[in-house]
């Protein structure tokens, strides 16, 4: 259907009120009733012709039919290549964020390769309460690596050149124990750093998913995590 705007509209309704218009003006001219009948006739032949021309021909209406589907073509068009562009970002990104889920990183003791044997200079176990010698929190070992696995941009800053050796050797990741109010939740530290202290529970809002219990001396690990580290 042709799209009809201000100026469309404006001569629809010249049009509707021109058969009384022509009948009233053709009242007040010609000397006879022929005469008026035939100014009459010739205003609404006149009025036939130009409503023909925009609104009963179809060549008109076949090129505003064309004009509409080309206009709706395109928005296709435009509304398909949006939904493409689309479903490639986020597709894309999805399937990076599920390789991301696939592949957890194993930095700061979190691996899940299960460690296994265990090396006799690692000191301290999974599920032992510690105190931290500098800063004084206490808090439990949750996991362990034989050395410093963390980015490089991180350790730098950490271990100055003096104390370059402490990269090297065993470090445990630690639930910090809410009491302390240290505003730290977690910790990575070198072994030097913490001593083992017995009978001293710890709070912390994952508690539960590591371990089950305590038994006085350690934590009892939960069985994915004995799993881990079945010599701890």
């Amino acid at each position: 259907m042709p799209h009809i705007n201000a100026a469309a509209a404006l001569q629809i309704s010249m049009l509707l009120f021109a058969l009384p218009a022509q009948y009233f003006i053709s009242q007040w001219y010609g000397t006879d009733s022929a005469e008026r009948i035939q100014i009459t006739e010739r205003l609404i032949i006149a009025s036939w012709r130009i409503s023909t021309r925009s609104y009963l021909n179809l060549d008109a209406w076949a090129y505003c039919l064309k004009l509409w589907l080309s206009k709706t073509r395109i928005c296709l068009y435009v509304e398909l290549l949006i939904l493409y562009f689309r479903n490639w970002y986020y597709g894309e990104n999805k399937t990076k964020n599920g390789d991301n889920e696939a592949k957890p990183h194993s930095y700061l003791a979190e691996s899940t390769h299960v460690q296994s044997p265990k090396p006799e200079y690692i000191k301290f176990c999974v599920g032992q309460v510690i105190i931290h010698r500098r800063f004084g929190y206490s808090g439990v070992i949750v996991g362990w690596d034989v050395k410093a696995n963390t980015p490089e941009e991180q350790l730098q800053p950490r271990y100055p050149l003096v104390k370059q050796d402490l990269k090297y050797t065993p470090h445990y990741r630690i639930l910090i124990n809410k009491a302390n109010g240290f505003g730290k939740s977690t910790a990575y530290v070198p072994e030097e750093e913490i001593t083992v202290i017995m009978g001293l529970e710890v709070y912390h809002p994952d508690m539960e998913t590591y371990f089950s219990g305590y038994d006085g001396s350690k934590y009892i690990m939960q069985p994915w995590l004995k799993k881990l580290y079945p010599h701890d």
